[in-house]
């Protein structure tokens, strides 16, 4: 007897035609991935045309404000459009939400920051955007080159949450200078400035304080300033946060339609 291992070849009876023994691959597993491959692919290739329209589209609108801007508005804006698909929102005639930001816009030559939020925004700009808030950052410098309080002398200070000036009043006939603070409050298309403290400007230069110019200042009520002169037609102020040089305002809008005749409309006070 040999001591050669003996090979076990498979049965040819057993084995079906054009098969190897090793077992084959179900074919419910290759129906699967026949059908998820092109699945996948085809996913990608949609992610990757909605960035790039997305993209596109973030390009065309920012060029289009740039242009539209009054010709005392410069600076660059930057546009995010939000949502999930924008071929989706296209189609659908409407962008859920639209982020523009300009934070090194100049003003007549002034810097300030703008920020805007607009929900509703149409894909055919000649529609009007259903709501937007902005949000304008001002330093005290810039302050006092684009906004004059009528009456006031000198320059806006800024303090912590109140705005100071100098004025002038008839007290007891006579026309006194007086220096006061402040607190500035949003009201629509004006905001109101409520007297806090008071002091008198004599010709020695010192201040002295007065409670009775505080009470004449204060018996006028708030001092309203007009502030849609500055502002497209139909912008609200709806906040203001001021902190030591620097003021924070927060605008609203509704129904406008964003071309160039917005944009270089003013509002007016009744």
């Amino acid at each position: 007897m040999s001591d050669q291992p003996t090979d076990i070849l498979p049965d040819p009876a057993t084995t079906p035609a054009g098969t190897s023994p090793r077992a084959r691959r179900p074919r419910w597993t290759r129906v699967l991935l026949w059908t998820l491959i092109p699945l996948a692919v085809l996913a990608v290739l949609v992610v990757a045309a909605d960035v790039a329209v997305r993209a596109y589209a973030e390009q065309r609108v920012s060029s289009e404000i740039e242009k539209k801007l009054p010709s005392n508005i410069a600076g660059d804006v930057q546009v995010h459009i939000g949502g999930v698909s924008v071929i989706q929102q296209y189609l659908s005639g409407s962008f859920e939400r639209v982020e523009l930001d300009a934070p090194k816009l100049t003003v007549d030559g002034t810097p300030i920051s703008a920020s805007v939020i607009a929900t509703g925004v149409p894909a055919d700009f000649s529609k009007p955007i259903a709501d937007a808030t902005g949000t304008l950052s001002i330093s005290q410098a810039s302050l006092n080159k684009l906004v004059t309080i009528p009456g006031a002398t000198g320059d806006i200070t800024l303090g912590d949450g109140v705005i100071g000036y100098r004025g002038s009043i008839d007290l007891l006939g006579l026309p006194v200078g007086y220096s006061v603070t402040a607190t500035p409050t949003a009201h629509g298309d004006t905001v109101l400035l409520q007297p806090g403290t008071a002091s008198l400007d004599t010709g020695s230069g010192s201040n002295v304080n007065l409670t009775r110019l505080l009470q004449a200042l204060t018996d006028r009520g708030p001092f309203p300033v007009c502030a849609a002169q500055y502002l497209p037609k139909g912008v609200n102020v709806s906040d203001i946060a001021v902190t030591t040089g620097h003021a924070t305002v927060t605008l609203t809008a509704s129904g406008f339609v964003l071309d160039e005749a917005f944009l270089r409309s003013k509002g007016s006070c009744s």
